[in-house]
C-alpha cells in the first residue's frame, strides 16, 4: 500500500469553495485511493464536499494532500492538475 503526501496551494479566487469541493469528490469517485486534506491542524475525508466546505480554505493557501492506496500516484496526479488549473476557473 502506497502513502503519498503533497502540499499544494489553492489558486482559485474564491478559494475551496462548493464547485472545487464537488469537483474533488467526483474526481475520487472513481479512485480506490483514501483522500484526505489538511489544512489548519483540521483534516478531513476528501470524498466529503461539506467536510471541505467546513475547512472555509482561502485563496492562497497552502495545504496537504494525503494520497493512501493502490493507485495513489495515478489519483494525486489527477487532483494536483485539478488545483493547477483552477478546476477550470481561470481569472481573467
Amino acid at each position: 500500500m502506497k502513502k503519498i503526501v503533497h502540499k499544494v496551494k489553492v489558486k482559485n479566487a474564491l478559494g475551496l469553495h462548493a464547485r472545487p469541493a464537488a469537483m474533488i469528490a467526483k474526481l475520487l469517485q472513481s479512485s480506490k485511493s483514501q483522500v484526505s486534506i489538511s489544512y489548519r491542524q483540521e483534516t478531513v475525508n476528501a470524498r466529503s464536499i461539506m467536510s471541505i466546505l467546513m475547512l472555509a480554505i482561502k485563496k492562497n493557501s497552502q495545504i496537504t494532500l494525503t494520497v493512501e492506496g493502490e493507485d495513489a500516484e495515478e489519483t494525486l496526479a489527477n487532483l494536483t492538475a485539478a488545483f493547477e488549473n483552477q478546476f477550470g476557473e481561470m481569472d481573467s
